[in-house]
C-alpha cells in the first residue's frame, strides 16, 4: 500500500470534539453553495474500480468527513461496496469497511441517544472485521480502531483494546503511509496513558506527538510543523542514503531539502543547493558530518534553480572554502531579479525569521550553464541539463547517469512557482516532463520531500503529462470563453483518458489541477478579469459594512451563520464572513475562537495535500505546529 504526497486520514474520528466545540449538528450542504471540487473528483476517480491502492479512497473519506457529510459519505462507500462486491479482495473489503466506520464514528454524535451505543458496538464491529479480513496486518485498520477506541468514554470499557491497537501501530511504522501518522497515535497514547494515572509515559507521548496540551479541536496526521522562528518544514530531521555511502538525503533541516554527494575517489563532497539560510546550511552538514565523520571538504555546488529556498544558504557553503565552485545557469540573474520584485511579505511565514533576503540576492555562480553540458569532479559524472522547467526560466536538470539518478529541482512544483509571485509555466512543465522520461533514470531526487513522493518515476510522468496537456487545453478554452475562475474549478474538468492511468498518476493530477487553473488565469487575465472580478475594489470592511449598516446583521447571527458553515464544512466562507465583520468592528473578539477554528479546519483539510495552504492558513491565526519527536 504506497501512499503518494499527502496524508489522507483526516479527523472523521473526532467530529464528536468539533460537534462539542461548536455546539452544532451537521446538515446536508445547501444545493446553492460552491461544490467541493477535490471531493467531486474523488468520487468520479472512485467510481471506476475497486481500491487497489487505498490512497483514492481513504483521500475521499477525509473530504467527506472534513465537509461533515458523514451521511453521504456512508451511503456512497456502502454503494461501491454493493456494486464491487463479488470482485472484492478481503483487503479491499477491509478498506471499504474501514472507510465506513470512520464516518460512522463522526457521524456518531447524531445519532439519537438510545440508539448511540449500539451503534457506537455496530462500528466497532466493522473495525474489527477489518481486522480479521487482513490478519490484523493492515496499519489503517489498526489505526482507525486505536483512535476511535481511545475517544469512547472509558465506561464502555475499549481503553484496553485501542492500547494494543495504537501500540502496534507504533512497532509496524514501516507500514503506514508516513511518519506523520504516528502523530494521533502517540497523542492518543498519553491521553490513554493519563486516564490510567501513568503520568510519565503520558508526558512522554505527549512530547512524541509534537503538541504540549491534549486540547485540540483538529486531527493532525501529517508530519509537517511551522514555527516563526524556523519557518516551515515538511518532515522531522532526518538524513538517508539514497545511493549508499555516495548520495545522501537530508530532509526536515528546513523548508528545503539538502543533498549531498561523495565522489567517486572519496576526496571530495558536491551538493546540490544551498537551502535557504546560512545558519540551516551549517546545521545540515555538520549534522552529515556527525554522521559520516569521514566526510571530504565539500568543492563544489550544482544549483538547481536560484530561488530564494535554493541559494539562500550560499555564503556558508563559500565560508567553509575559498576555492568552492558554485555552478548554476546562465540566466540566474533574471530569477534573482524576479525573486526580489515579487510580494515578499510572505517570505518570512515559509522560511522563518531568520531569512534574508540579502542571502539570496548576493548569489553569483562561478561556471554559469547555458547548454548541455558534462563535468567530472573527483571521478564522478554529472550531465548538467537546462530545462524551462515549471516555476523558472533558470532551471538545470543534474544527472548521474551511471547511478540512474537525476536531481530535478522544483521543474514538477505543483503550484507552477510560488503563488505570490508572477512566474512558472504549463508548458515548461511539460517540456521538463519529456526530458526526465528521455532520461529514464531509476531514482529522480526533487527540491522538496513531498515532490519525491509525488513525482517518483518516469512511467508515472509519462502519463501525467498527456492529463496535464488535456487540462490546459481546457482551461484556456474556458479563459476564452468568459467563464468565471471559480466556476473553472466547479466544473471538475477530468480528462477522459484519466480513468485508464493509475493510482498515482490520480493523485499527482488531483493535486495539481487547482493550481494548474489558477496560474493559467493569471497569465492569461488582466486585472479585469471574467465575471467583472478585478473591475472593483470592494474591501473587507465594504463587506462589513453590507452586513452591520445595510442588512443590520449582529455579531451573534454573524457567530452563528459561521459557526454553521464550519460545520456544513464551508470553512473558507465562514472564515472570510469574519474576517468581513472584524474589518468593520476590529475592537470585537467576541468572534475570534470561532475564526480560530475556521482556519485550523482548513488546515486540517489541506494538510500534506496542499502545505502551501497549511502554511498561510497557520499564520493567520499564528498556529505553531510542532514538529514531532523521533523517539
Amino acid at each position: 500500500m504506497k501512499f503518494l504526497y499527502r496524508n489522507v486520514i483526516m479527523p472523521a474520528a473526532f467530529a464528536v470534539v468539533l460537534g462539542m466545540a461548536i455546539g452544532a449538528v451537521a446538515a446536508p450542504v445547501p444545493a446553492a453553495m460552491s461544490s467541493n471540487p477535490e471531493l467531486q473528483l474523488l468520487k468520479q476517480i472512485n467510481a471506476w474500480r475497486p481500491p487497489a491502492d487505498s490512497q483514492v479512497m481513504f483521500a475521499l473519506m477525509a473530504q467527506f468527513a472534513n465537509s461533515g457529510q458523514y451521511t453521504e459519505g456512508i451511503a456512497y462507500f456502502n454503494g461501491l461496496m454493493e456494486r464491487f462486491g463479488p470482485k472484492l479482495s478481503k483487503v479491499e473489503r477491509a478498506q471499504y469497511l474501514t472507510a465506513i466506520a470512520a464516518l460512522r464514528a463522526g457521524q456518531a454524535n447524531d445519532v439519537f441517544l438510545l440508539k448511540r451505543i449500539s451503534w457506537v458496538k455496530d462500528t466497532l464491529a466493522m473495525l474489527d472485521e477489518a481486522k480479521r479480513l487482513t490478519g490484523g496486518q493492515m496499519f489503517i485498520a489498526r489505526w482507525m480502531s486505536g483512535v476511535v477506541r481511545a475517544q469512547l468514554p472509558s465506561m464502555l470499557g475499549e481503553s484496553g483494546a485501542a492500547l494494543l491497537d495504537l501500540q502496534w501501530c507504533v512497532e509496524h511504522i514501516d507500514a503506514a503511509p508516513h511518519a506523520g501518522w504516528l502523530r494521533e497515535v502517540y497523542f492518543n497514547l498519553s491521553k490513554l496513558h493519563r486516564q490510567q494515572g501513568h503520568a510519565s509515559e503520558a508526558q512522554k507521548y505527549l512530547a512524541l506527538s509534537g503538541y504540549t496540551s491534549e486540547d485540540k479541536p483538529v486531527t493532525f496526521t501529517t508530519a509537517l510543523s511551522e514555527s516563526a522562528a524556523n519557518g516551515h518544514r515538511f518532515v522531522p530531521e532526518v538524513i538517508r542514503e539514497a545511493v549508499p555511502g555516495t548520495v545522501y538525503v537530508l530532509s526536515g533541516f528546513e523548508f528545503t531539502e539538502f543533498y549531498f554527494i561523495v565522489s567517486a575517489d572519496h576526496k571530495q563532497l558536491i551538493s546540490i543547493d544551498a537551502g535557504t539560510r546560512p545558519d540551516s546550511a551549517r546545521k545540515a552538514l555538520e549534522a552529515l558530518r556527525a554522521r559520516v565523520p569521514d566526510l571530504p571538504a565539500l568543492s563544489t555546488v550544482f544549483v538547481t534553480h536560484a530561488h530564494w529556498d535554493h541559494v539562500g544558504g550560499h555564503r556558508y557553503f563559500r565560508s567553509l572554502n575559498p576555492s568552492i565552485r558554485f555552478v548554476g545557469r546562465s540566466n540566474y540573474q533574471a530569477e534573482l531579479n524576479n525573486d526580489a520584485s515579487g510580494n515578499t511579505a510572505p517570505l518570512k511565514v515559509f522560511f522563518g525569521a531568520g531569512f534574508s533576503m540579502a542571502d539570496v540576492l548576493s548569489y553569483r555562480p562561478d561556471e554559469r550553464i547555458d547548454k548541455r553540458t558534462e563535468l567530472v569532479v573527483g571521478g564522478t559524472h554529472f550531465v548538467l541539463t537546462p530545462t524551462r522547467g515549471g516555476e523558472t526560466g533558470d532551471a538545470m536538470l543534474i544527472q548521474m547517469p551511471e547511478l540512474g539518478v537525476v536531481f530535478a529541482g522544483d521543474v514538477l512544483m505543483p503550484y507552477f512557482g510560488a503563488p505570490f509571485v508572477a512566474e512558472g509555466s504549463v508548458d515548461g512543465m511539460l517540456a521538463s516532463i519529456d526530458q526526465l522520461v528521455t532520461m529514464a533514470p531509476k531514482l529522480i531526487l526533487h527540491g522538496h520531500e513531498p515532490l519525491t513522493r509525488l513525482f517518483a518515476s518516469p512511467r508515472m510522468l509519462a502519463g501525467l503529462k498527456n492529463q496535464l496537456a488535456w487540462l490546459q487545453a481546457q482551461v484556456l478554452h474556458e479563459i476564452a470563453g468568459g467563464t468565471e475562475r471559480s466556476l473553472i474549478h466547479q466544473k471538475n474538468l477530468v480528462p477522459p483518458t484519466l480513468e485508464a492511468e493509475a493510482t498515482d498518476v490520480h493523485f499527482a493530477y488531483l493535486i495539481l489541477r487547482e493550481n494548474l487553473i489558477d496560474r493559467l488565469f493569471e497569465q492569461h487575465s488582466g486585472y479585469w478579469q471574467n465575471g467583472l472580478k478585478g473591475m472593483d475594489h470592494i474591501s473587507d470592511a465594504d463587506r462589513g459594512a453590507v452586513l452591520a449598516d445595510y442588512l443590520g446583521v449582529s455579531e451573534s447571527r454573524v457567530a452563528q451563520a459561521a459557526q454553521k458553515m464550519i460545520v456544513d464544512g464551508h470553512h473558507e466562507l465562514a472564515a472570510d464572513l469574519i474576517r468581513s465583520w472584524r474589518s468593520r468592528h476590529p475592537d470585537s473578539h467576541a468572534l475570534d475562537e470561532l475564526n480560530r477554528l475556521a482556519f485550523l479546519k482548513l488546515m486540517e483539510k489541506y494538510q500534506d495535500f496542499n502545505p502551501f495552504k497549511f502554511i498561510v492558513y497557520s499564520a493567520q491565526i499564528g498556529q505553531a505546529t510542532p514538529p514531532m519527536t523521533r523517539p
